[in-house]
Order: C-alpha cells, then sequence, then structure tokens
C-alpha cells in the first residue's frame, strides 16, 4: 500500500500531500508554512487519507473538493487491492434493496480538515482562539458524532448547556461568549453541509440577544485630573490614549518608524496583542494615519527627548518590550482610578472619551470615524451619540427655520425668526493661525486647565 506524505515544496516553503491513488500520483498543495505545528496537523489529515483507503472507503472528493483529481475519479471509493492495481471501480449491481445511508465524515475529522483549510487566512489570535474553543468546547461534545447525524436539537441541547457554564467575572456565560462558540460550531456544519448535501443544523438558529457594548467615557474634567496624578512616566501615555482614540494594541505596538513628525501624523500599521507583534492591524480600515494635536506632539516629543535608541517602541515597559498592557492595568491604571475616586473602567475606555470628545466639538462624523479606525459612521451614531448632549435638536425649530427662511425668500418678505430661538451674538472673527500657534505653545497640564475653564462658562 503506497504511503501518503508529508513533503515541503522548494519553491515556496509551502507543505503538500503526496501520494498515490487507482495508479494515480496525487499531489494536493497547501497554503501551510514548513512550520512543527502544520506539519502535525498535515499529517494527521494525511494519517486518516491513508486509513480510508486501507479501508476502501477514501472519497476524493471528500477531502479535496475543489481538486480537478476529484471529478477524475468521481468520488467512488475502492478496496485497498483495487486501489493498488489503478483496475476501474467494478460497475453497481443492479439491486431492489435501499440505498445505502449516507456516510459522512466524523466531526472531529472534518473539524480538523476544516481548521488546516481555514488557517492560513486568520491571525493569530483568531487562530488560538478558534483552536481554544474546539478543543474546549466543540470536539468534547461532538468529536465522535457523524457529521449528517449532528441534528437541530443537538445544537439547542449544546448551546442551553454552554450557558451554565461559569463565566469570567462570576456567573455564568455570556451572551458575547457563547455566541462566538456557536459561531465557529455554525461554520463548520454549514461547510459539512455544502460538501455532503445535507440539510444543515443552524436552520432558524438565531444568536442571542447581546448587551450593548459597555461604553463609559470620561469627562473633560475627569481626563485633567487623570493627566495630573497620573505617575509622570505613564502621563505622555495616556495623553496620546486620550486624544488620539487609538486602541490597546494600536498605542502599545507603536513604533518610531511610524511617527512622522515632518507630516505631524501617527501611522497606525502594527498592533499587539498579549506581548506579540500581530501582523498588520485589526481590520482594513484600521490601517490610517492620524494627525497629531498639539497635546498629542508635545507628549510624543517628550517620549523622543528620552528615547533609548536601541528600542523601536514609542512606550516600551521597563524591559524594553512593548508596553505590557495586564501590567499597566492592574498596577498603574485601576490604582489610579481607586486614587481619584472614580468607579473603575477598562483602559479602553480612554478610546470611548476620544471619540465622544471629538463629536461635542463638533467634528464631522466622517472625520471621526477614520481616525477612530471605523469603516461608516453608524457605530458613531449608535454608541456615542446618547453622550453628547444637544448633538441633534430634537425640537423641530431648525426644520420650521429652514422652511420659514425658504417660503419668505419666494414671497419676497422678510423671514422672522421663531420666538424659541433667540439670535446668536455677533462675535469678532476668529484668527485660527494664531489660536492654533498659542494651543501648541500649551503644556498638557495648561490645556487641561483651559478645558476645564470653558466648561465653567454659561
Amino acid at each position: 500500500m503506497a504511503k501518503v506524505n508529508v513533503r515541503v515544496r522548494v519553491d515556496t516553503g509551502a507543505l503538500y500531500l503526496d501520494f498515490f491513488y487507482q495508479g494515480v500520483r496525487c499531489r494536493e498543495q497547501t497554503a501551510l508554512g514548513d512550520t512543527p505545528e502544520h506539519r502535525k496537523r498535515l499529517q494527521s489529515l494525511a494519517n486518516r487519507i491513508q486509513r480510508e483507503i486501507e479501508r476502501g472507503s477514501f472519497d476524493y472528493g471528500v477531502f479535496f473538493p475543489e481538486s480537478p483529481k476529484a471529478t477524475l475519479f468521481g468520488g467512488h471509493p475502492v478496496g485497498p487491492a483495487r486501489a493498488e492495481s489503478g483496475a476501474s471501480p467494478a460497475p453497481p449491481q443492479a439491486s431492489a434493496a435501499a440505498p445505502p445511508e449516507r456516510q459522512t465524515l466524523a466531526f472531529a475529522e472534518f473539524a480538523e480538515l476544516w481548521f488546516l483549510e481555514m488557517s492560513p487566512q486568520w491571525r493569530r489570535l483568531h487562530r488560538q482562539g478558534v483552536r481554544e474553543v474546539l478543543d474546549k468546547n466543540l470536539l468534547p461534545t461532538f468529536g465522535g458524532r457523524a457529521l449528517h447525524a449532528i441534528t437541530k436539537a443537538d445544537v439547542m441541547a449544546f448551546r442551553a448547556e454552554l450557558a451554565k457554564l461559569p463565566g469570567r467575572g462570576g456567573g455564568t456565560l455570556g451572551a458575547a461568549r457563547i455566541n462566538k462558540i456557536m459561531c465557529f460550531l455554525r461554520q463548520i456544519l454549514n461547510e459539512a453541509a455544502d460538501r455532503f448535501e445535507f440539510t444543515p443544523a443552524f436552520r432558524g438558529i438565531k444568536p442571542l440577544k447581546q448587551k450593548r457594548s459597555d461604553v463609559e467615557p470620561f469627562t473633560l474634567e475627569e481626563v485633567r485630573k487623570i493627566l495630573v496624578a497620573v505617575r509622570p512616566d505613564y502621563r505622555d501615555y495616556l495623553t496620546v490614549r486620550f486624544f488620539t482614540g487609538l486602541r490597546t494594541g494600536e498605542v502599545n505596538g507603536l513604533k518610531w518608524k511610524h511617527v512622522d513628525l515632518e507630516r505631524n501624523l501617527i501611522l497606525v500599521r502594527e498592533t499587539v496583542v498579549n506581548g506579540h507583534e500581530e501582523d498588520g492591524v485589526k481590520t482594513d480600515t484600521s490601517l490610517r494615519d492620524i494627525a497629531m494635536l498639539p497635546m498629542v506632539r508635545e507628549a510624543i516629543e517628550n517620549r523622543l527627548r528620552n528615547r533609548d535608541p536601541a528600542c523601536p517602541w514609542v512606550f516600551p515597559s521597563a524591559e524594553g518590550g512593548p508596553m505590557d498592557a495586564h501590567n499597566f492595568s492592574n498596577r498603574v491604571w485601576y490604582p489610579l482610578l481607586r486614587h481619584l475616586g472614580f468607579a473603575p473602567r477598562r483602559p479602553y475606555q480612554t478610546r470611548h472619551t476620544a471619540a465622544t470628545l471629538m463629536l461635542a466639538a463638533g467634528e464631522s462624523p466622517e472625520w471621526i470615524a477614520q481616525v477612530m479606525g471605523h469603516s461608516t459612521t453608524a457605530m458613531l451614531f449608535k454608541v456615542y451619540s446618547r453622550f453628547v448632549p444637544n448633538l441633534t435638536r430634537q425640537d423641530g425649530q431648525a426644520f420650521a427655520g429652514l422652511v420659514h427662511s425658504r417660503l419668505a425668500a419666494a414671497t419676497g418678505t422678510a423671514p422672522v425668526r421663531p420666538k424659541a430661538t433667540q439670535a446668536p451674538a455677533e462675535t469678532a472673527p476668529v484668527d485660527a493661525t494664531a489660536a492654533l500657534a498659542a494651543l501648541r505653545a500649551l503644556s498638557p497640564e495648561q490645556l487641561a486647565s483651559l478645558l476645564t475653564l470653558a466648561q465653567r462658562e454659561p
């Protein structure tokens, strides 16, 4: 019996399977690089193919549905002796007996195949998350079951059991975590249903309703107090977080090569998660350039003056690596909030704070979405608008004023301002260049004090 071998392409370094089936040499390519983990998983697949061939139940189209050879072999399994000789499979005998019951792979076998096929398009952290769900939740429950035998009732019972499992912060698993686990199960079963042509078990099953995102932005006064009270070596770090809206992984992964002082830009190109550099950023729209406000530029220049030339990170840890998110949260952030008497909030709220401050200042929603790395403005209005008073009018006066002024212009009569609104007092034009220069000259503490005074104005 010919062996199913795992080999590596010299030109690309990608792994592939090399074996003989029905007297034909078969080479099935993958996008997996030559690593111990990939070799181990591909060897597991090779062993399963070997067993199927030896049992005479190997169906080429099941394992390699996109391969041209799947059509060549026609999806007809052949026995070991016939596979060795290369003889064509015998034609089916006419029989009045009922057709045999549908045969599909076990869930565990297909789940491993699906994981191998999908891995090249996933980022490292996502791949780890999928692997964890497979090993901890899906394989122990469905591993030995035939794919076509898993029913909607089985899926619903599985979800009910998930809801009983303990959660992270006490209580049971939340809807978001349950939906994530169920999402992976849905993808596996739906893909299997397409390949083996059976009714998917997920038909009619909707995700659980999730609570609205926990958004608790800080006020300007709270931001001022935080920047004044925080340890001096973390003041620049928090200034950048509060006034750019960078995600935790983006600011912790910021390198000097991505700070363009000449053009006054921060280039978001990389991210760090759990101390590991990720390839690229969260989404395509997360790849962006952010203009530095005066206080942000000053914070960056402070870091530049104290920079270790051998360190690539703008905000390094004491060991010289990227900022450790867990260490910052536990040793700096939460103790600082307790010292100030603030309710505990995740450091990610600095991003929400930046978004709400931009909206409150009247910036264009399209510009804010670009700065935050959102693909559309929908999230801004869905998540943040309730934190910004008077962001939109709801009394109809703006509409009434527009209609009245247009009708007055058409009839030649002088428009009359509705009584519910008052004309704003005339003010002298502002020299924008001089104002910007004055802002650039302020320190973060001075700017925070100025913002506090502005808030006290009626």
